[in-house]
């Protein structure tokens, strides 16, 4: 067996031992580039204005707190209430 082969078979070793059979990572980068966060909305607030991102971390805290990955339109206006927002 050649070394590359022998590294991957005892990678592939130590990930059966974690996970169960037929997992499969699709979030693992072949580049070498870091992971994305898959979430609702992106991690970064950069860009945004400075009201937009004070709602986006009241979402993230709220997400967060609720243990939700992703938030339905009720939820949301429960959040931008919470922000002071009526109507």
């Amino acid at each position: 067996m050649t070394n590359a082969i022998a590294e991957a078979s005892a990678e592939y070793a130590a990930l059966t031992s974690v996970f169960p059979a037929g997992f499969v990572d699709r979030r693992e980068e072949k580049s070498g580039a870091p992971l994305r966060e898959r979430r609702q909305f992106t991690n970064s607030h950069a860009g945004l204005s400075e009201e937009a991102a004070d709602l986006a971390r009241a979402i993230d805290h709220y997400k967060a707190q609720h243990r939700r990955r992703f938030i339905d339109y009720e939820e949301m206006l429960a959040v931008v209430k919470s922000l002071g927002y009526s109507r």
